[in-house]
């Protein structure tokens, strides 16, 4: 089958995404003193005023509040442009497609793997949160490791599936960054599902919290939510399987509809 080909041809040639993907952080920050730690200052930043603020808000210790605020914070931030730049996976590289015979999923690769660079200058931050506030470090925390993957396996369909779409219809990128924002306030990333009551359990449900939930609990030495990762696992099987029947049935019309 010619998308199970594409996918595995891709793979085949990580060497070239993760090569282009290096250089688009480069040209993305070019010329400035701190390149892409400009994002570490300003998730920084963001932490300590929406700490300050919202730990008072919602009263919670803040020795509790921001570790749980900065690990919540970088996961979303991976989801979210994960997603919002998986709208333009094919549209940004219009140029290429149409010059350059390569498998579709070497864009998808390279946006994931963008992203991941992005957040690995972030993750500066996480050793001194942890030192500060004391959060335990046990083996519970190597859980990080298979949950960022299955976050990065969601990232691929994601950049297939969502670039497919916006590639046809183009109202579909700003539909996306409006619903990723409103995702954003009412998904507990900033604010906690304990704060709910007894509606914590509906919550829980959402997909995206998972998605936090199995990157941000080993950090903090919490326990998952109870449906964290059926819920993941479930919603990761099922999108892919979508994500590469469309894929199958769509990748040739990709060409023409950019």
């Amino acid at each position: 089958m010619e998308a199970a080909s594409d996918l595995s041809a891709g793979m085949r040639q990580r060497w070239l995404w993760m090569a282009v993907a290096m250089q688009d952080i480069r040209l993305r920050y070019r010329g400035s003193i701190l390149g892409p730690f400009w994002l570490t200052t300003s998730t920084a930043v963001m932490v300590v005023a929406m700490g300050l603020v919202y730990s008072r808000l919602f009263r919670m210790e803040i020795t509790h509040y921001l570790p749980y605020l900065t690990f919540g914070l970088i996961a979303w931030q991976f989801i979210s442009t994960v997603i919002n730049e998986g709208c333009q996976t094919f549209l940004s590289v219009q140029a290429v497609i149409l010059q350059v015979p390569l498998p579709f999923s070497i864009h998808a690769y390279r946006n994931v793997w963008r992203n991941v660079l992005v957040m690995a200058h972030n993750l500066v931050i996480l050793p001194p949160v942890m030192w500060y506030f004391d959060v335990p470090i046990s083996w519970h925390t190597l859980w990080v490791v298979p949950g960022f993957l299955v976050l990065c396996i969601n990232g691929v369909w994601v950049s297939i599936l969502f670039g497919m779409i916006s590639a046809r219809f183009r109202d579909v990128p700003p539909i996306v960054t409006n619903f990723v924002m409103v995702i954003f306030f009412v998904t507990p990333i900033f604010w906690s599902a304990d704060s709910l009551g007894k509606a914590k359990t509906y919550i829980e449900l959402n997909p995206l919290f998972a998605a936090v939930d199995i990157v941000r609990a080993p950090l903090l030495g919490t326990d998952f939510s109870p449906y964290s990762w059926p819920i993941m696992l479930a919603f990761t099987i099922g999108c892919s399987a979508l994500s590469f029947f469309l894929f199958a049935r769509f990748r040739s019309r990709i060409t023409f509809w950019i």
